[in-house]
C-alpha cells in the first residue's frame, strides 16, 4: 500500500531510524560514515535519540491522538505505541550507564526495529484505511 502523503514524512524518518537499529544490533555490518565500536555507537545512538527520535515520537503521539477514535484497532495500537515510546526512551537513556554496552545496544536496536515495523506494517495501513481524508489532511509537517 502506498503511504499517504500525510504519513510519508514519518516513513522517511523511519528509514533512517531502521539504519540506526541495524547498526546497534550484534554482528552489524559496517556502515560507511557510522561508528563501528560499542562506545561510539552508544554515543551516536543517544545523539540520534535526542536530536531526532524524541521529536519524531512527539509528532507520532500528536497524530495518534487525532486518529485513535476512528477504529478500535487504532485505539489499541495507540496505547501500545505510546508505551513503546517510553520503553525506547528508557533503553536509549540506559546506554549512558550500562556495564554491558554491546548487549544494551542490541536490545535497543531490536526494540527500535520491532517498533518501527509495527507502525509501518500495522498502524499506518489502519490509519490510511479508517481515517477520513479530511482528518489526514490536518496532519501538517
Amino acid at each position: 500500500m502506498k503511504r499517504h502523503e500525510a504519513l510519508a514524512p514519518l516513513s522517511r524518518e523511519h528509514h533512517e531510524a531502521l539504519i540506526l537499529a541495524q547498526l546497534l544490533k550484534k554482528n552489524a555490518p559496517a556502515y560507511k560514515g557510522l561508528p563501528d565500536n560499542a562506545a561510539a555507537k552508544a554515543e551516536y545512538a543517544l545523539s540520534f535519540f535526542t536530536t531526532k527520535l524524541q521529536a519524531h515520537f512527539s509528532i507520532e503521539e500528536q497524530i495518534l491522538q487525532k486518529v485513535k477514535k476512528y477504529d478500535p484497532a487504532i485505539a489499541a495500537l495507540t496505547a501500545e505505541i505510546m508505551e513503546e515510546h517510553v520503553q525506547l526512551a528508557n533503553l536509549f537513556n540506559a546506554l549512558q550507564v550500562t556495564k554491558e554496552p554491546e548487549e544494551a545496544l542490541h536490545k535497543t536496536g531490536t526494540a527500535l526495529e520491532d517498533h518501527i515495523r509495527k507502525e509501518e506494517r500495522v498502524l499506518f495501513p489502519l490509519i490510511q484505511q479508517h481515517c477520513p481524508e479530511e482528518v489526514l489532511a490536518t496532519i501538517i509537517w
